[in-house]
């Protein structure tokens, strides 16, 4: 399963809409809810960033997110 994840750099400052980003993560997971709670761990333990929304890609918006060029996987 492929996640998109919403975050900003520093947990110490109020977020910003503006200064959102986004990095894509694969990973294994039964279901859903399982993917969601297992990328929050992974971004949580690896990087200083924090999360403000993670959603599962579909085929379709994966296969957009590819043509648009926004797309690369991240390794944590």
């Amino acid at each position: 399963m492929i996640y998109k994840v919403f975050y900003q750099e520093n947990k110490d400052r109020s977020p910003h809409r503006e200064k959102t980003k986004v990095i894509y993560l694969e990973v294994e997971a039964s279901n859903e809810l399982e993917g969601r709670i297992k990328t929050r761990k992974l971004v949580e333990e690896k990087t200083p960033y924090n999360v403000e929304f993670i959603e599962l890609l579909s085929e379709k918006h994966l296969a957009y997110e590819k043509e648009t060029g926004a797309f690369e996987l991240t390794e944590l």
